[in-house]
């Protein structure tokens, strides 16, 4: 006699039927929700991240050599806001303080995520490295 070692199927019972199916449609819409989420805000802080360094730089580039004004950093920050798709009503104050050129930008851009409005604050403030030598 020989035995058959196939495997019947099994009836399935009531709780069974399209739960793998259910599980992967959430998955699915978890993904989409967080790749939104990340499609709408990457953009806003990349740019924050490359305007913080052009800040820095440009504190710098204001002290050597010497002669260049805190309006300079100002006209030169205020410029870049274009390319660095700054908002209009940035805030920017660039000071002279203590012979170090300090320059403070603040602005808010509103990013839709998923069911609510993000406000991603940028309030940044760069000190150049080096003193600037009166005579």
């Amino acid at each position: 006699m020989r035995v058959s070692y196939e495997r019947l199927p099994r009836p399935r019972s009531r709780g069974e039927s399209g739960g793998a199916r259910l599980n992967f449609l959430f998955v699915i819409a978890f993904i989409a929700l967080v790749g939104y989420a990340v499609y709408q805000y990457a953009p806003v802080a990349y740019n924050a991240f490359k305007f913080k360094d052009y800040m820095q730089e440009t504190v710098n580039r204001a002290v050597y050599p010497p002669g260049q004004t805190v309006e300079w950093v100002e006209s030169q920050l205020r410029a870049a806001g274009r390319e660095y798709d700054l908002p209009p009503e940035t805030k920017i104050n660039v000071q002279n303080v203590e012979g170090q050129i300090v320059a403070r930008v603040q602005w808010m851009r509103p990013v839709e995520m998923p069911g609510f409005l993000y406000e991603y604050q940028f309030d940044h403030t760069a000190k150049s490295s080096g003193f600037i030598n009166p005579k």
